[in-house]
């Protein structure tokens, strides 16, 4: 159906490219590209496609990144890089005229500031061109943001309260580790909480407000809220809503090493000397801490991640839950990586799927919950992550 090159090599775009490469009618060709070939070889090796072409790439430089689009010809390019290095691929996309798929935001490097801004100023450029850029198609954000605009077309005339909860209630046997890239999961868990209440964004302090909400097949887990990116565009594209949340566990001993690597100032942004040069703290952090590639093989236990909402339906109040529960082990044991990679890696496949059959396409940059819902939950169910849905229950929120 169609050529598609991705860039990065982390847990992520393994899992990603194994799923792309198991369904050979969808994805014809495929180039994975990354700062280090051999990561990109080693995940060829692991799918066993000869489909699967590997190239070194810089995703920083725009330059490079065109010469390699126009030398592969792809109809989509999928940024399972860092955030910071978004804005840098679409440039590359736009001059080139393909279409681009991401799972986060932009993220400038010398600030922890989450928000779409930087991305959505390229629409009239992508529309104009006649490409698509289809932004936050992972988890949360993405299925996420999918599960919101799936309950407002099928169980809801109006969205009122929007929680989105995600808890890990894996373990890994590490200390302390994160399960994706340290330096964007500290700084992402870090920073300030912010929701949405009456038209206007509430701030928190950092962890400020914590619930004890129970998880499905998981049970009570301390629950603290934060932000996070999906938050931005939802509240937009539903403006019926009049609170929007987003719910994240945490354990005690997992914050209590974040507090000690705060107070030390391991999770700093801004350079330091150090024996005659110049470091950013938390990239040496990044440097020590274990791989979050690596967790997958001792990961026990499950994630759950969904969304709980109330609203009205036929002039009655209304609430919903949908949810998607994904195992540590099962994921490992398919892909070689832990569920929080799976849990990112397949959705993003997904929606590239959604592309090529041209069912998410139209010219412009447009976040997940702007496109038809219902082809993408049909494929949850069909590729690892299978969704749950309970009617007029207590949401505790």
């Amino acid at each position: 159906m169609g050529k598609v090159m991705v860039i990065g090599a982390g847990g992520v775009a393994s899992v990603a490219v194994q799923k792309m490469a198991s369904l050979p009618d969808v994805f014809t060709e495929i180039l994975l590209a990354s700062r280090t070939k051999s990561k990109c070889d080693a995940i060829k090796a692991r799918t066993g496609s000869k489909r699967i072409s590997t190239e070194q790439i810089d995703a920083d430089n725009v330059p490079e990144l065109r010469k390699l689009i126009k030398g592969f010809g792809p109809d989509i390019v999928v940024n399972l890089a860092l955030p910071y290095q978004d804005l840098h691929i679409m440039d590359a996309c736009l001059a080139e005229g393909v279409s681009y798929l991401d799972t986060a935001n932009y993220e400038p490097p010398e600030e922890a500031r989450f928000e779409y801004s930087w991305q959505w100023a390229y629409h009239d450029r992508y529309k104009n061109a006649g490409l698509t850029a289809i932004l936050g198609c992972g988890f949360d954000p993405g299925v996420t943001s999918v599960f919101t605009a799936y309950a407002a077309r099928h169980h809801f005339d109006e969205l009122h309260y929007l929680d989105i909860v995600d808890c890990n209630a894996g373990d890994h046997g590490k200390p302390f580790a994160t399960n994706f890239n340290p330096e964007i999961n500290i700084r992402e868990v870090t920073q300030k909480g912010k929701y949405w209440e009456n038209g206007k964004w509430i701030y928190t302090k950092p962890h400020e407000i914590r619930k004890v909400l129970t998880y499905p097949d998981i049970g009570p887990r301390d629950s603290y809220l934060i932000y996070h990116e999906e938050l931005e565009s939802l509240v937009k594209n539903f403006p019926t809503l009049k609170r929007a949340r987003f719910w994240m566990t945490f354990g005690q001993e997992y914050l209590t090493h974040l507090r000690v690597i705060q107070n030390i100032g391991m999770a700093g942004i801004e350079p330091v000397m150090f024996d005659g040069r110049e470091i950013i703290p938390i990239q040496f952090l990044k440097a020590v801490l274990p791989d979050p590639g690596e967790l997958g093989e001792d990961y026990k236990g499950w994630t759950s991640i969904g969304c709980r909402i109330r609203g009205t339906k036929d002039g009655r109040e209304k609430t919903y839950y949908v949810y998607n529960n994904c195992s540590h082990e099962a994921a490992y044991r398919e892909t070689g990586a832990q569920a929080v990679s799976y849990t990112t890696g397949v959705p993003a496949a997904i929606g590239t799927m959604m592309y090529l059959g041209g069912i998410w396409k139209k010219p412009g940059v447009f976040n997940v919950e702007e496109f038809d819902p219902d082809p993408f939950m049909e494929q949850l169910n069909r590729l690892g992550l299978p969704w749950v849905e309970l009617h007029d229950t207590d949401l505790e929120l």
